[in-house]
C-alpha cells in the first residue's frame, strides 16, 4: 500500500451532528484522476475508524455505515463504470440502479457483485492490518 497524499485537518470521536458520530476531515488536493492503488488507499482511510473499532472491542458496529457506504461505491464504480478490473475487463456500464433492464447479463452482474465484494474485503483487510501498526 502507497499512502495517499491527502492530509488529515482532523479527526474526532465526538458528535458533531445527530448523524455522525465521528468524522475525519480531509484536506483533498485538486486532483481528478486516480489509479486503482491510490483509490485502494483512499477506501482504506475510510475503513480506518472500523478497523480501528474492531481491534480496539473486538467487534463493529453501525457507526461506519457512510463509510462503508462510500467504499462500497468506489469499488463497484472501479469495476463498472472505470474499466478497472482484471476479471470484468474494459467495460463502462451505468451505474444507476434506476435502469429496469441492466446492459449485461445475470451472469456478468453475479461476477461483478464477487468482485466488487472482493475489493471491500480487500480495503477491510488491508485497513485492519494498518491499524495495528
Amino acid at each position: 500500500m502507497s499512502f495517499t497524499d491527502e492530509s488529515v485537518d482532523e479527526v474526532t470521536i465526538i458528535p458533531r451532528t445527530s448523524a455522525a458520530l465521528g468524522f475525519a476531515q480531509y484536506s483533498p488536493k485538486d486532483k481528478k484522476l486516480f489509479t486503482t492503488e491510490e483509490l485502494f488507499d483512499r477506501m482504506c482511510m475510510m475503513l480506518g475508524g472500523r478497523a480501528a473499532e474492531n481491534i480496539k472491542f473486538g467487534r463493529i458496529t453501525t457507526g461506519a455505515e457512510d463509510d462503508l457506504k462510500k467504499v462500497t461505491k468506489s469499488a463497484y464504480a472501479q469495476v463498472k463504470l472505470y474499466g478497472m478490473s482484471n476479471v470484468v475487463g474494459t467495460l463502462s456500464f451505468p451505474t444507476d440502479d434506476d435502469f429496469k433492464i441492466k446492459p449485461y447479463s445475470r451472469k456478468l452482474g453475479h461476477i461483478i457483485d464477487q468482485v466488487g465484494s472482493m475489493y471491500v474485503e480487500s480495503v477491510s483487510s488491508s485497513s485492519e492490518k494498518l491499524a495495528l501498526l
